[in-house]
């Protein structure tokens, strides 16, 4: 069994996810680490120190600690402020790695975390796995650049990685276009989904349970409150279905993000009151698992209007939960969602094509046949098997000399 330090930069696993920088890579790493450890291994989640009290160390469960490293103020930091202290961060794990031993193996999320773990590899001698999550060529492309030294960065640590992590076929491909990664160091590992949690159950429950009217038809959206997330696509097609003469509830659960996240949330709310959809939309606090799920249950369709997806977790919770799945047909979405047998794709940005998928998939489920295809198609991802395959890739980095810039 391996010792794996897993650095986790800009958000901690133990946040909430929905909010701030908080999203489906917090999930990732918190699941991925316990079915990690659950297998036998060491893991040790490094992560900034962003907020007064925290103590060092964190037991997540035997076997997986999170270590909160003093990098920069203790307080969260905006998006352009976070570069300065990657140094900072860095130095303070080669510290650690001196007192408590090198880790056999680093897993790196996120570019930012990657540009530090790129920087003890070679310090330390010991293999990369990298997982971005999300790149910025590939978001440029489809949404709006970031910075043309992230791009920079990125492209150096594909050169340097001994093992880059793709969550599905599609954005392995984007690996190799955007970055011209080589193929022999892209391994597809997927995501997984707590079943124990995301699971189907009894809608006309759920709904009692948040207080939602039997006849309505139920829209959700889960995620942060960003422009980059679509969200503001979501509450227009709740406003289409209204004037189509539906009895629409469109529940919004997250919080905001990014340094517009305040600007979105108030756009919104005032999108709502100008509509006339008070008491027809609902912004709901970011939710944890046990809670999320229910919002899922309830809804007869969850939105993932996403600009750019380089997996879509909610999507993949939603279908566990028997939940059909509108989305953009971008990213791994396209992966998850089949068209015409578990949800739709929707390629244009109008509202008013996403309010006639949204009807079409209301019509076609009316015998649930959308949501037992969703649940069939959510049933092999499992964090367990996600975890086998990690352990895979790294025997493999193990094994072999290591990449080099």
């Amino acid at each position: 069994m391996a010792r794996l330090a897993v650095i986790s930069y800009h958000t901690s696993p133990l946040a909430q996810p929905g909010t701030g920088d908080g999203g489906g890579m917090n999930v990732y790493v918190r699941e991925m680490g316990s079915a990690l450890a659950r297998q036998g291994h060491s893991v040790d989640v490094f992560t900034r120190r962003d907020r007064a009290g925290l103590a060092p160390r964190h037991v997540v469960e035997p076997g997986f600690v999170v270590h909160h490293v003093d990098a920069g103020p203790r307080r969260p930091l905006l998006r352009d402020e976070l570069p300065q202290y990657v140094q900072t961060f860095t130095e303070a794990l080669s510290r650690h790695f001196v007192v408590e031993g090198v880790p056999d193996a680093l897993h790196a999320n996120y570019w930012l975390s990657a540009e530090a773990a790129h920087r003890l590899k070679h310090e330390w001698d010991v293999p990369l796995m990298t997982t971005f999550h999300t790149l910025e060529r590939v978001k440029a492309a489809q949404f709006e650049a970031e910075s043309p030294e992230r791009a920079a960065i990125e492209q150096q640590i594909f050169a340097c990685s001994d093992a880059v992590l793709a969550s599905c076929d599609v954005e392995a491909a984007q690996f190799r276009e955007f970055y011209d990664a080589d193929p022999s160091r892209i391994v597809v590992v997927p995501l997984g989904v707590e079943h124990a949690f995301f699971s189907p159950g009894e809608r006309t429950a759920a709904r009692d349970a948040l207080s939602w009217a039997g006849e309505t038809v139920g829209l959700l959206y889960v995620g942060r409150l960003q422009a980059l997330k679509g969200v503001d696509l979501a509450l227009e097609t709740a406003i289409k279905l209204r004037d189509r003469g539906r009895d629409i509830t469109l529940a919004i659960v997250g919080g905001p993000s990014g340094p517009e996240g305040e600007r979105t949330l108030s756009g919104l709310r005032q999108r709502v009151t100008d509509a006339g959809m008070m008491g027809r939309v609902q912004f709901v606090a970011p939710q944890n698992h046990q809670l999320l799920s229910s919002w899922m249950r309830a809804a007869d369709v969850t939105l993932v209007p996403s600009r750019s997806e380089s997996f879509g977790l909610v999507a993949l919770e939603s279908a566990a939960c028997g939940t059909p799945v509108v989305a953009s047909a971008v990213g791994g979405l396209l992966t998850l969602i089949k068209d015409g047998q578990n949800g739709a794709l929707v390629e244009s940005r109008d509202p008013e094509a996403w309010a006639s998928a949204v009807e079409r998939v209301i019509r076609a489920n009316d015998d649930s046949s959308f949501s037992n295809a969703a649940v069939i198609s959510a049933r092999p991802y499992t964090w367990r098997a996600s975890a086998e395959r990690l352990t895979k890739v790294l025997e493999r980095v193990s094994a072999h000399s290591l990449a080099r810039c």
